[in-house]
């Protein structure tokens, strides 16, 4: 059985924006679409049988109000639902080992600072091996396409870009993957972005490279930015693919770039040597800064 699109909800605005949005994703995908609601409580904290029960219904009544919520939205989608009892980001973690990708809302957007993404998201993110997509609240289908004629998001007419943000000192090869699939479902162009900060440059020291070897070493990586692309391209001949390298840092960059994208991708390495779950700082920064969906791709 094909794996579905799971999408965590509660109700809240941002949640009900994640499942709009992994309701059509799904679609997209020709895959079936799976809420799941938990009623969050401790592992040591006992409930009795009526707590339970009420619990359940409550549970039930949100499951049904985001249903109704997709129906409308999103009638094509296929939809099944759970309730589970348990701690959320426990409980979402394991509903992701069999999910083609978990979709999450995110919270607290503002013009300032972006979306801050909620503890139980981010606890998801740092710890799932599955790729997960983060929605801001507010999002709707037309904000996926580029602007009509009267300068108003329309659903007809072509998806925005694709941003894909690539550390070429990493093996990446599922978020590649992820980004061409995203861009070929949706008919899009797929922005490819390499940055590299040349600040440790400024004062070199031996066996550095020198201020004046900077245009030279930018060459070399579209060099190979584009050989790390070619395969993805023989495999995917309809994306168009724009590769560029940039100087500085890579989040900010990506944040810009995304500013008129319809999704950013990004990658979170697995093999994290630190105490607990984390995420690098380039990911850390647009998942609380960029204001399209983002979807963070776990990678060896």
């Amino acid at each position: 059985m094909s794996r579905p699109v799971v999408v965590g909800v509660d109700g809240s605005p941002e949640s009900l924006a994640a499942a709009e949005w992994g309701a059509r994703e799904a679609v997209r995908r020709g895959l079936r679409l799976h809420l799941v609601h938990t009623s969050d409580r401790g592992p040591d904290q006992a409930l009795s049988p009526a707590a339970s029960a009420i619990r359940h219904r409550l549970g039930r009544a949100v499951l049904r109000t985001v249903e109704e919520r997709v129906a409308r939205a999103c009638p094509e989608a296929l939809l099944t639902d759970e309730h589970i009892e348990g701690p959320a980001a426990a409980v979402l973690l394991h509903a992701a080992r069999n999910a083609e990708l978990l979709v999450l809302g995110s919270r607290g957007l503002n013009c300032v600072t972006g979306f801050l993404v909620g503890s139980v998201a981010q606890a998801v993110v740092a710890r799932t091996t599955r790729p997960v997509v983060l929605v801001e609240a507010g999002q709707r289908s037309a904000d996926e396409h580029l602007l009509n004629g009267d300068g108003y998001a329309s659903p007809v007419t072509p998806y925005r870009d694709v941003v894909l943000g690539v550390d070429l000192g990493e093996a990446c090869d599922e978020v590649i993957e992820f980004s061409f699939e995203a861009a070929a479902l949706r008919g899009a162009p797929l922005r490819v972005l390499h940055a590299w900060d040349t600040s440790s440059t400024a004062s070199p020291g031996p066996g550095d490279p020198g201020l004046g070897e900077e245009p030279r070493r930018e060459e070399e990586l579209r060099g190979l930015l584009a050989g790390v692309l070619q395969n993805w391209r023989d495999k995917y001949p309809g994306v168009e693919v724009t590769p560029t390298v940039v100087r500085g840092r890579a989040g900010a960059h990506l944040v810009r770039a995304a500013s008129d994208a319809g999704l950013l991708v990004v990658g979170r390495h697995l093999r994290d040597r630190r105490p607990g779950p984390h995420t690098g700082p380039v990911t850390r920064t647009v998942i609380h800064r960029a204001r399209c969906p983002v979807a963070v791709v776990a990678h060896g």
